[in-house]
């Protein structure tokens, strides 16, 4: 195959495409994806980035609107109209950053100290634009911005609406301890499902993730509290009384879970998913004393799912590995599930996903090859289990930087080269889609 980027596509829509491109501007991008860099917008605080982006539209013209969870958390959306005869399609992104920029709350977990690309505040270097959540979410949010700028300012006949929807809460946390919002249920989607719940809905979905290939499926989570229990006792008396240390039985245990989860992951490991495990934390204690052992000490181990696995399925499979550990080590386990989301598949023949995969080889000048490694999850498991049809598409790593990326890099720098590109692929879908009639998409 030839590159054609436009390969496919017939004559008229060729033409709309080639019009919106012609507004998709570099300058633009670098603007849009700066301007999200430098507001913080940490899981739970979204509120001011959201308006922001509000405020964006409305300066160009589009219908606009903050949605507010409450006065700290909020999403945006933006809508170019169509006709009302044709699909209505959903270009998503989260908002939200898992860490917050602030020393107080991220350190030491994140690092010794923050490095400059941990802190919300934009640095511009050639083509690369560094700063916390530069490439995810806040340069996916830009590409979705920038494609439905493009698209308004082209004047294009739609025919159902585009929709650009960004979501609060798109992290997979709890609420951020000690910043004194009274709400639990702050991340794992909430801003998502509020959208959906409040109207702004879609025939079709497009979320923008990094992973430069087309998912129409992707892993669910369930959340475990593993207690592990010994004897709570004083150094002074280890030599003379009953010693069962419970914080080097939890190390034995998440040693051996950690051993166990690639069997689960080989188990499980079916169509684009490749479902993980690990332990993420270990609790117990009092910090203000080295001199007394804790009762019981908790951790919190993440179990991914795949969208053939059910959450309760999962548990009984943990369960079984933890009887079979407890008696290895000859000590009382306790398992709390404590959160769960189930993976979720759209069909890999309806239209958007024809469309994404199309508008892909006509980019890359080859067949679409399918990424079957997946373990990562996202809002689209909130669509789809409201039954939008979606598809998950996004720029791929950054590479040949003028630094070492690592994971917290990776996240925080995007090459607008490639935003570029992926906003007019993005483009191109929404064109591809929101011109059609509802016979042409499979809608009855």
């Amino acid at each position: 195959m030839t590159a054609d980027p436009l390969a496919g596509l017939d004559g008229q829509r060729r033409e709309w495409v080639e019009k919106a491109w012609a507004a998709v501007d570099y300058g633009r991008l670098r603007e849009l994806t700066t301007g999200l860099v430098d507001i913080a917008a940490p899981t739970g605080d979204e509120a001011p980035l959201a308006r922001h982006i509000t405020a964006v539209f409305t300066g160009a013209g589009i219908e606009a609107h903050t949605m507010e969870l409450d006065d700290r958390q909020a999403n945006s959306w933006a809508r170019v109209p169509g006709a009302g005869s044709g699909p209505d399609l959903m270009l998503y992104a989260p908002i939200d950053t898992v860490t917050s920029g602030n020393e107080s709350e991220d350190l030491p977990w994140a690092g010794v100290g923050l490095r400059p690309d941990m802190r919300p505040h934009a640095v511009v270097d050639g083509d690369y634009v560094t700063g916390l959540g530069a490439s995810n979410p806040k340069g996916h949010a830009a590409c979705v911005m920038a494609a439905v700028e493009a698209v308004h300012t082209a004047g294009i006949p739609l025919t159902g609406d585009l929709i650009a929807a960004f979501g609060a809460g798109g992290m997979p946390t709890g609420a951020r301890p000690g910043v004194g919002n009274p709400r639990h249920n702050t991340g794992q989607g909430v801003g998502c499902s509020f959208l959906l719940e409040q109207g702004v809905w879609a025939d079709f979905a497009l979320i923008a993730k990094p992973g430069w290939t087309v998912s129409w499926e992707e892993v669910g989570l369930t959340w475990f509290e593993i207690i592990v229990h010994g004897t709570h006792t004083y150094v002074g008396s280890r030599h003379r009384l009953p010693y069962r240390n419970p914080v080097a039985l939890a190390g034995a245990v998440a040693l051996r879970l950690e051993e166990w989860f690639p069997e689960y992951s080989r188990a499980h490991r079916d169509g684009l998913v490749f479902p993980q495990g690990m332990v993420a934390n270990i609790r117990g204690g009092w910090q203000r004393t080295a001199s007394f052992t804790p009762e019981q000490v908790r951790m919190m181990v993440d179990l991914r799912l795949s969208p053939r696995t059910t959450p309760t399925a999962a548990k009984r499979e943990l369960l079984a590995a933890v009887r079979e550990i407890a008696a290895d080590l000859d000590v009382r386990i306790d398992v709390a599930q404590i959160l769960a989301i189930p993976g979720e598949s759209s069909d890999p023949g309806m239209w958007l996903c024809r469309s994404a995969v199309a508008a892909w080889e006509a980019v890359e000048g080859r067949p679409h090859r399918d990424i079957r490694d997946a373990s990562g999850a996202t809002d689209a498991n909130i669509l789809r289990g409201r039954g939008i049809p979606t598809v998950r598409v996004g720029m791929p790593k950054v590479a040949d930087a003028p630094f070492e990326v690592d994971f917290a890099s990776g996240m925080n720098t995007v090459d607008l080269r490639a935003a570029e590109r992926f906003t007019r692929y993005l483009v191109r879908v929404a064109v591809d889609t929101a011109t059609r009639t509802l016979e042409e998409v499979g809608i009855d």
